[in-house]
């Protein structure tokens, strides 16, 4: 049995929905920092999209979860490094907490 529930990503039609990844390392302990959790939270998205034979390029749409919301303007920029125009559209939205003391959780819709 898994740890969880559901599946870390799923393809259908062409589609790949991934669950959030969190800003964790590889271990599954959060990282500590801004920028070190958005790139951890990248890491473990892209880790995800690979079990489905997709990658960052076939992202059309990411939902960011974060606990400071004043991350955003760092996610920003993190955004714009790790896309080409035209960017996938994009949510982004403070929470009270996420799993495992993660600052970060990143979740994806990506087609092929």
């Amino acid at each position: 049995m898994s740890d969880h529930p559901y599946s870390p990503a799923f393809a259908k039609a062409g589609f790949g929905f991934v669950s959030g990844a969190l800003s964790v390392d590889t271990a599954g302990i959060a990282v500590a920092g801004r920028a070190e959790a958005l790139d951890a939270a990248i890491a473990r998205l892209t880790e995800r999209l690979a079990t489905i034979g997709m990658d960052l390029k076939d992202v059309i749409k990411t939902t960011y979860f974060v606990t400071d919301v004043t991350m955003r303007d760092e996610a920003n920029t993190h955004y714009e490094q790790l896309f080409a125009e035209p960017r996938p559209a994009r949510s982004f939205v403070e929470v009270a907490a996420l799993p495992y003391g993660a600052t970060v959780e990143i979740e994806a819709i990506a087609y092929k």
